[in-house]
């Protein structure tokens, strides 16, 4: 196998789209190194699919303004489907610290070019949410271009687009070494054999700060559990309901199939690769559940058909994205925060530019890098669900 110009660990979402953002910029010599039998074992295959606008920083909101339009066009650009709905994001805030926290965020989004976002009244949230608890809701915020997609889908666009153009991968691979030279990094160790290459990119996920300290850069990235809970079906709440998000409690939902899907952040969870669902969970998630969804009470869940997956974490809930200055060629794409699937577009994006060009016209990469941990600029994003 030639030399690849950019090796990518990690097959996955982030992983697909960069390599595919590389290809569509003429940089097809491209090698992916998956450990997994199939793409998207990891954290993409475990995702609950939500794409929003609504953030709390321009960074993140100027992500989503590249990668919502990039999801809504897919199938027409890719030639396969991202499974789109804008059905919205509906965040419902019942104390006035919420209340004034969405306005905040609101005049930001609004600066930040988002132009389908809009404060809601209590009578709009009961119009756009009618099966949900009213009595003691002060208002919220509603985005119609929000919604989801289907994460295994839109990674399978990335990649087979990629491998169309020439990128390839070698599956069942791990990388147990990060070759350095005076240059910088020289290539990787993999049980599949040793590949040179000036460009390597950390897009591990939940586990690329292991791969980090392979080439000796301590990544602060840690695993965190994240487990969601699907209903039977259930016809309660309308198909075409938006996610809805208590802000007091941190519950929120989707319809899934026939039913709805259910998610809540536990604060008593700790870091972590803990893949294994917790049966214990669904009484946590059901008691704040019913809280806000009273028709919850009818509705029967089957724990065999739960599951848990895995968050990426950083001190402050933004990606850690560019080259490593230490090491020249080494580059991270890591630390989504639970936001990985619905920034996938523009991570490939930003990641491919910095690679081919050293700058890019979406962000201020620089804000990202990974020096802002050991400078005290976290940037901390707060609408983190």
């Amino acid at each position: 196998m030639p030399s690849p110009d950019v090796i990518i660990i990690g097959g996955g979402i982030v992983g697909s789209s960069i390599a595919y953002h590389l290809a569509e910029s003429g940089r097809a010599n491209v090698l992916i190194l998956e450990r997994e039998s199939h793409q998207g074992k990891g954290s993409t295959g475990k995702s609950m699919g939500g794409v929003r606008a609504q953030f709390s920083t321009p960074e993140s909101i100027k992500m989503s303004l590249y990668s919502i339009p990039f999801f809504n066009s897919f199938e027409e650009v890719m030639g396969h489907p991202s499974g789109y709905r804008a059905q919205g994001y509906l965040f419902v805030a019942t104390q006035q610290r919420h209340l004034d926290y969405l306005c905040q965020n609101y005049n930001r989004q609004v600066a930040a070019g988002l132009k389908t976002v809009q404060l809601l009244k209590p009578a709009d949230v009961a119009r756009i949410a009618p099966e949900i608890r009213h009595d003691d809701i002060l208002g919220g915020a509603f985005c119609s271009t929000d919604g989801f997609v289907d994460p295994h889908s839109v990674m399978t666009g990335f990649a087979q687009r990629a491998f169309d153009r020439g990128v390839r991968i070698l599956r069942d691979t791990e990388v147990t070494s990060i070759l350095t030279d005076a240059q910088g990094v020289a290539g990787v160790v993999t049980t599949a054999g040793t590949f040179s290459s000036r460009t390597v990119v950390n897009a591990a996920g939940a586990w690329a700060g292991n791969v980090a300290r392979l080439a000796g850069i301590d990544l602060p990235v840690e695993p965190l559990r994240r487990m969601l809970v699907p209903t039977e079906p259930f016809d309660k709440v309308a198909h075409t309901s938006p996610m809805v998000v208590d802000l007091t409690t941190g519950f929120h939902y989707r319809p899934e199939g026939r039913g709805i899907l259910m998610a809540w952040n536990d604060p008593t969870e700790t870091p972590g690769f803990k893949l294994n669902f917790d049966p214990a969970f669904i009484e946590k998630i059901l008691t704040r559940g019913v809280d806000r969804l009273p028709c919850l009470e009818e509705a029967e869940v089957n724990p065999k058909r739960s599951w848990a997956g895995l968050y990426e974490m950083t001190p402050d809930h933004h990606p850690v994205l560019g080259p490593v200055p230490s090491l020249p060629g080494f580059f991270l794409a890591n630390g989504f925060s639970g936001h990985g699937v619905m920034h996938s577009p523009a991570t490939g994006r930003i990641t491919a530019d910095l690679i081919l060009k050293g700058a890019t016209d979406l962000i201020d990469a620089s804000l990202l890098s990974i020096d802002r941990f050991a400078s005290g600029r976290l940037l901390h994003e707060t609408a983190v669900l």
